[in-house]
């Protein structure tokens, strides 16, 4: 390995270690639920549920329930400065995000603390209308959010109700009156906007509408039937204030968090507490499967594809292995994550065998994916699945899996590359590089296919096909500047020395 690569993995390394070291932290300045489904206890959860910090400056307490807002008592304005200093000189907070703000005074409050302890980013969900239709502040605020906070905020993520309010009752009743909208908010002063198509009349799904001055995206997700919804805007600006914070894209963010509500809502949409029309939901579903899923800190890291082995059972059945025996020869030879690719086997014995490579997977804290069969994922409740341009959409594969699972989308042009973004990927296999035998009629992309793709994904890009010994130097230059992520990432396919293959490498990368 080049020296000038040697010191860029150094470096890595090191930026690693102090970014792992780093605790994300999302400050939350918004009202207290006493029903706790909403305000500074969803706001506690959703980051908790997305693993980030979250401290927290109260701007009035309510006496709510599941019928609705009974009282509101508002803090006093020197109080709510006194919090914020509190927090905001002394512990590193990264994105702070917003919820209800009361008054005129505690918004130029807040204002003022930004501007003397600036964050990396400014979530401002303007919490003035609840999804119930219950107004939670009055008309005066309004100008200061015009005039004042929006200005200030990376993002902002009202409801059609909100959004109509900041733009004079403007009425919105389509997704293209969401459209403009949208651009007539951004026009206010904030760098990106989301209108929350929730209580869009009419429309069977939920469509949300992103802006970031340049571009529309319309975002969808299936219509849940639950009247476990309270708490959702809160949740979904706390959410995307978390994936801000752990240093994710703002798209990025905002699908993540999109995907997370939709899940939580249907994971909770039989939960029974309270008597009223809207009910709280269930932040931590993933809780569930903690037991299965300790050994893994996050949902996806892009370190895992470092050195990623893909098992083949042709060549299993040439060198007389098991696929646990492929499997185990490549973790203890050092490789950070395992596809399962079975082509041949009945559904049951692959399902049975993937649960044994699991258990050999999670005794190393190394995640496996399998390879097109969403089902057999499902039923060994593997970490994810990779599949390719013909295999089920991405976007029907995350709704299945929800958004703990890793998906990864196999790409060979950056139209391809752009869409599995688009669609919740995590990460693209681009190949074959070069020929290989373990896929027959494979088309190859080469080194400058290989190079266009880097430059074009913003996913983590995993160079897969014919990659051994011989040639993984010269893929790793090629590619080392440009693959989205911390680190070059292999495939290999799996052989008698899948083990040795792995090892090798892995020392490779330390020279």
């Amino acid at each position: 390995m080049h020296v000038s690569m040697a010191m860029q993995m150094d470096e890595a390394s090191t930026n690693l270690h102090i970014f792992h070291n780093k605790v994300p932290h999302v400050l939350t300045v918004a009202g207290s639920d006493s029903g706790s489904g909403a305000g500074i206890q969803a706001d506690l959860k959703a980051c908790a549920a997305h693993r980030v910090y979250c401290s927290t400056v109260i701007t009035a307490v309510t006496a709510q329930n599941t019928v609705g807002v009974q009282g509101v008592n508002i803090m006093p304005e020197d109080f709510v400065a006194e919090q914020l200093r509190s927090v905001l000189s002394d512990m590193h907070v990264d994105v702070v995000k917003t919820g209800m703000l009361p008054s005129l005074n505690i918004l130029k409050v807040l204002c003022q603390n930004l501007r003397e302890f600036p964050v990396k980013a400014l979530v401002v969900d303007p919490v003035m209308v609840s999804t119930s239709g219950h107004v939670l502040v009055g008309p005066s605020i309004l100008d200061g959010f015009r005039e004042e906070l929006l200005p200030m905020a990376d993002i902002i993520t009202p409801n059609i109700k909100e959004a109509s309010a900041l733009l004079n009752y403007v009425p919105l009743k389509s997704v293209s009156d969401m459209r403009t909208a949208a651009k007539l908010i951004h026009e206010l002063g904030p760098r990106n906007v989301l209108v929350k198509g929730g209580d869009l009349p009419d429309s069977l799904d939920c469509i949300d509408v992103f802006f970031d001055g340049e571009e529309f995206y319309e975002l969808c997700s299936l219509r849940v039937n639950t009247r476990n919804t309270h708490g959702t805007g809160c949740t979904l600006a706390s959410s995307i204030a978390a994936e801000l914070a752990k240093g994710s894209s703002m798209l990025s963010a905002v699908k993540v968090a999109k995907r997370y509500v939709e899940t939580a809502l249907d994971y909770s949409k039989d939960l029974l507490i309270g008597n009223g029309a809207q009910g709280p939901f269930d932040h931590f579903l993933a809780l569930k499967n903690i037991a299965q899923n300790s050994y893994r800190q996050d949902r996806f890291n892009p370190n895992d594809l470092l050195l990623y082995a893909v098992t083949d059972s042709s060549m299993n059945r040439k060198w007389g292995h098991s696929i646990a025996e492929a499997v185990r020869a490549a973790v203890e030879g050092g490789a950070t994550i395992v596809q399962l690719r079975e082509k041949d086997a009945e559904t049951r014995d692959f399902v049975n065998a993937a649960k044994v490579c699991l258990e050999i997977c999670r005794s190393f804290g190394v995640p496996l994916l399998i390879n097109d069969r969403i089902d057999v994922a499902l039923a060994c409740d593997a970490d994810g699945v990779h599949v390719g341009q013909s295999d089920m959409p991405t976007r029907l594969a995350r709704s299945l899996l929800g958004p703990e699972k890793i998906i990864g989308v196999s790409c060979k042009t950056p139209e391809q590359a752009e869409q599995a973004w688009i669609d919740g990927a995590d990460y693209i296999g681009c190949g074959g590089v070069y020929p290989t035998n373990t896929k027959a009629n494979n088309r190859t992309i080469g080194l400058d296919g290989l190079r266009e793709i880097c430059q074009a994904s913003k996913l983590p890009v995993v160079a897969i096909g014919g990659i051994g010994l011989s040639n993984a130097g010269v893929v790793m230059e090629k590619a080392l500047p440009l693959v989205v992520g911390h680190a070059i990432n292999f495939a290999f396919k799996g052989r008698s020395s899948l083990g040795s293959y792995a090892l090798v490498l892995h020392q490779l990368m330390k020279q």
